[in-house]
């Protein structure tokens, strides 16, 4: 199926959801049993901009609880979900609530970032997943699994793939019968197929990879 030349709606809402499903199997048929066996899922979409980015690096690395009690504690601070208002806080405060070094220097960066006009989240959202990608890692401290992961659940970027995720490389394994764990090249080069359906690739596979677990134990 030659790919349309009309990118598809912001990935925004179930329906939306719904919609990039049917035509992400019209284009690739082998993902049929792979929807079929899935647990059930739906979109992530959470609240973009300066906030948003600021929450993805918050969470990094860390347990959900533990992300969610240090990313309570943050956005308490007075004006700390706003660029400027975040620079006005000394280190001190920011770490106080859980942040680590590198991720007070890394919001600080965005921070600068917005403050100074390099980056325009409103214009992000215009962008191809290449130059999206692209804008972000930009930015000292921001790497391309934290910039897939804000263009998808903050922006409804409808085209990303986060290809270093291990998950998805266990359940594309598993899911289309490959010999051999899929290295993120080969990953990349396998969900390149699903543009620009890729976001709703992923949401497929993950949910996929939840129903592995419950029914083999695979581990992350």
């Amino acid at each position: 199926m030659t790919p349309s030349s009309t990118p598809p709606a912001r990935l925004d809402s179930t329906s939306a959801l719904a919609a990039h499903l049917a035509a992400l199997l019209a284009r690739d048929p082998r993902l049929a049993p792979v929807r079929a066996a899935a647990a059930p899922f739906d979109i992530r979409l959470q609240p973009g901009g300066f906030s948003g980015l600021a929450k993805v690096i918050c969470g990094q690395q860390l347990s959900v609880a533990s992300a969610r009690a240090i990313w309570a504690r943050f956005a308490a601070l007075a004006g700390a979900l706003e660029p400027a208002g975040y620079l006005s806080l000394s280190e001190q405060t920011i770490r106080a609530t859980g942040f680590s070094a590198s991720k007070f220097k890394t919001v600080k960066v965005v921070a600068e970032a917005v403050v100074d006009g390099r980056l325009d989240f409103d214009r992000l959202d215009t962008l191809s997943p290449e130059d999206a990608t692209a804008a972000l890692t930009a930015l000292k401290g921001i790497g391309p699994w934290t910039a897939e992961l804000y263009l998808m659940f903050c922006s409804g970027h409808p085209d990303i793939f986060p290809a270093g995720d291990l998950a998805l490389q266990k359940a594309v394994q598993h899911g289309l019968g490959l010999d051999a764990q899929p290295s993120i090249k080969e990953l990349i080069g396998i969900a390149a197929a699903w543009s620009p359906y890729r976001h709703a690739a992923a949401l497929l596979l993950w949910g996929y990879y939840a129903s592995l677990k419950r029914r083999e134990g695979v581990p992350l």
